[in-house]
């Protein structure tokens, strides 16, 4: 599957793209409310544990229903702004390797398995991890990161 090609690339580069961003620009608020991009790492880190569940958990059964999270208050209890940027960068590597793993040993026919999101409609697998990536890829673009270099395989990329 394509997108898994754009996962693996993104792991190889993203990580020395982030590691270049200074410390004013990394703990830098646009807004009060806003997430710097710390908080916007982090939330790539909730946002791929809880999707590794989802790839693991449609492999096991049949029809997971998963629930949703709420992303502000994973990012309040994690405290991602006073973390250290290398540790962040690190964990999204590692985290991601995880998910990868899980997501590389998906059977091809495994790929149109269905689960629920927080009550959603059911959707497929591949959908789940397809948008996963989508969704890395906005964040990353936002935090700063030039990633159209890399994503010439993912779907939609963002």
């Amino acid at each position: 599957m394509p997108v898994l090609t754009s996962l693996r690339d993104l792991l190889q580069r993203v990580p020395d793209r982030l590691k270049k961003l200074s410390k004013d620009t990394v703990e830098s608020k646009s807004t009060p409310s806003s997430w710097s991009p710390k908080e916007e790492l982090g939330h790539l880190l909730d946002s791929a544990a809880n999707n590794h569940q989802r790839i693991v958990r449609a492999q096991l059964e049949d029809n997971p229903a998963m629930p949703g999270y709420e992303q502000n208050r994973w990012v309040a209890i994690h405290a991602y702004q006073r973390r250290d940027w290398g540790e962040l960068i690190e964990l999204w590597q590692a985290l991601n390797r995880q998910l990868l793993a899980a997501a590389e040993a998906v059977p091809d026919s495994a790929w149109s398995r269905t689960l629920t999101v927080a009550g959603s409609e059911p959707v497929t697998l591949q959908f789940v991890f397809e948008d996963y990536v989508v969704h890395m890829l906005h964040h990353l673009q936002h935090i700063g990161i030039e990633v159209d270099d890399i994503t010439s395989n993912a779907p939609n990329a963002a």
